[in-house]
């Protein structure tokens, strides 16, 4: 059959004609052919008898119809049982191979799924509200685990295969794909989505989530408005991406932004936003351009603010450079374990770009640089939570001072299994209250860190 231009995600717009089918072959002679036994030549019979000139422009819904009738005409000719629910779900598989990710349409489709893994055509992974769960979801074999994997790839204009066995994509709804291919993968390709939630995440759903209190989302609101640049740490899958779309939300629509980032994530909503994503290098070795590149051509597009999705390299030598040169309100994540942690981190990063630099400029540079670090973590009862949120003060000899406006207590657990805990809260003034008075917005970060002492 020939080959099926098709694109991913969801289709939308006017309604094609009906799909062809291709009549049956005409029986040769008096020699009876022997019918397909069951589902897997009811597939086979059926892919041979689609029109495949038409596939590129119906959409999801129609195909299911047309396939779903062309099903019971084979099964009726072929004289195969099948019943209605069989028959809808063997034409529901064979369209999400036809114009979908196969097996994984559905998983898609599911709002409460955060995350996609494939460990192979049989063990399916799902992570719903914090907690990993296989799934009954099986692919036929590990060349159908390949086809979806190549195709996804394919769909970004990437190649994977033994030669090239590692490619990160990203889905047509902005989900982040990683695979890796064998030889590296021993039980086969391998398939990790990131899934982007299809409703805008803001501050509100975060506390009513549990993540944050109101207070805490009132002190980010006022962060970001009085542009302090912010880094978010934390561990995979903590929800860094998911908290620096919301602090997004409070940026003014008057600001050019450009963001950076691997593989594209942030949904920004302002109008004036330029997005850049890095480009692997070519099977010859040739082409790559990194986030380095990147952040460096950034800084000669006028930005307001320089979001760098996720640091990790010496790209963070040139974030710091950004923050210090009157890009303020920029804003970055990082991985570490806490707030503390982060510094360290980006002291080496800052050190794999710029070896020779001395330890203590760095942390010079990294104190001027950065107001705020938010840390983030993904706790035993599948929450995620802000853990802290401390300012960066200043340096004492050779040590970055520190201070803890919000600290998560643990507190017990309640009925329900989630844990039970409250913030620790400071009243000491930042040292960046003169941007707060700038912004005329003193007055209302004391209110919020008074109501916050209140509640605890």
């Amino acid at each position: 059959m020939s080959e099926v231009r098709a694109t991913f995600g969801r289709r939308q717009g006017i309604q094609p004609p009906p799909i062809r089918v291709a009549p049956p072959a005409p029986a040769v002679g008096a020699v009876a052919v022997a019918p397909p036994a069951g589902a897997a030549e009811l597939r086979i019979a059926c892919l041979a008898r689609l029109d495949a000139t038409l596939l590129s422009d119906a959409t999801p819904e129609q195909l299911h119809a047309d396939v779903e009738r062309l099903i019971a005409e084979i099964a009726d000719e072929q004289r195969i049982q099948i019943n209605g629910r069989e028959q809808r779900q063997l034409a529901g598989e064979l369209v999400h191979d036809m114009v979908g990710l196969g097996p994984l349409e559905p998983l898609l489709d599911d709002d409460s799924i955060t995350d996609i893994m494939v460990n192979g055509p049989d063990r399916v992974f799902v992570e719903r509200r914090g907690k990993l769960v296989q799934t009954t979801v099986r692919f036929r074999d590990r060349a159908h685990v390949a086809n979806v994997a190549q195709r996804i790839a394919a769909g970004v204009g990437r190649r994977i295969d033994e030669s090239s066995p590692m490619v990160d994509a990203r889905l047509a709804d902005g989900s982040r794909v990683n695979i890796i291919f064998p030889p590296l993968a021993l039980q086969g390709a391998c398939i990790s989505i990131r899934k982007f939630a299809r409703r805008r995440i803001d501050f509100d759903k975060i506390v009513e989530n549990g993540s944050a209190s109101p207070q805490m989302a009132k002190i980010l609101r006022l962060a970001s408005a009085a542009r302090l640049n912010v880094i978010i740490s934390g561990g995979t899958g903590a929800g860094k991406t998911t908290l620096m779309n919301a602090m997004s939300q409070t940026i003014d629509e008057g600001e050019r932004i450009v963001t950076v980032e691997d593989a594209a994530e942030l949904q920004l909503q302002q109008p004036h936003v330029v997005s850049l994503e890095t480009r692997p290098p070519s099977l010859e070795g040739a082409g790559e351009i990194n986030q380095r590149d990147l952040v460096r051509n950034a800084l000669r597009m006028r930005p307001d603010r320089l979001i760098v999705g996720e640091v990790r390299g010496g790209e963070a030598f040139d974030m710091l450079q950004a923050m210090n040169t009157g890009h303020d309100g920029s804003m970055s994540t990082i991985h570490a374990n806490t707030t503390r942690d982060a510094i360290t981190r980006i002291e080496n990063m800052v050190q794999m770009g710029q070896p020779n630099l001395p330890l203590r400029a760095i942390r010079t540079q990294i104190v001027s640089a950065v107001d705020l670090i938010v840390q983030l973590e993904r706790m035993r009862d599948g929450v995620r939570r802000i853990s802290q949120v401390t300012e960066v003060i200043g340096m004492e000899g050779e040590i970055v001072t520190m201070n803890d406006i919000f600290q998560y207590e643990y507190d017990g657990e309640n009925p329900d299994g989630t844990l039970r805990g409250f913030y620790k809260v400071s009243h000491i003034r930042p040292a960046f209250w003169s941007r707060l008075v700038y912004f005329n917005l003193d007055r209302a970060w004391s209110a919020a860190i008074d109501e916050a002492g209140k509640s605890t």
